[in-house]
């Protein structure tokens, strides 16, 4: 059966990942307590002033995804992609979890949104 909601799709997963989206969950609603979290585009998907970040299992990888990571400060080069405006930090194992440097980019992630809106409208 397919995920409908964030809690069956963090109940879908197991091993390392499963334990992953508990720690990337908890580390988001930490750095962004008003951000709703919603199910969308298949994944989980957190939102203030439009999507900000979303979490998606790979079958041997996880990604943490930024709407605006292209903008995003990275001093530890953690964000993967070339395109011209999303980024991901890829996740191999829970000690991938940077939790510093994620609160960090959350809290980029928020204040982005804040300052330019909703990442989907473009002007």
């Amino acid at each position: 059966m397919k995920p409908t909601n964030v809690d069956e799709y963090a109940a879908s997963l197991t091993g390392w990942q499963a334990e992953a989206i508990a720690s990337l969950r908890q580390i988001i609603r930490a750095g962004v307590p008003k951000a709703t979290e919603a199910y969308k585009w298949a994944q989980p998907v957190y939102e203030s002033n439009g999507p900000m970040i979303f979490i998606k299992a790979h079958r041997s990888h996880m990604n943490l995804g930024f709407w605006r990571g292209a903008e995003m400060t990275d001093p530890k080069g953690l964000l993967e992609g070339d395109g011209d405006r999303m980024r991901h930090v890829k996740l191999t194992s829970l000690a991938d979890i940077n939790k510093t440097a994620i609160t960090a980019f959350v809290k980029q992630a928020v204040r982005l949104n804040a300052e330019k809106g909703d990442p989907t409208k473009r002007k």
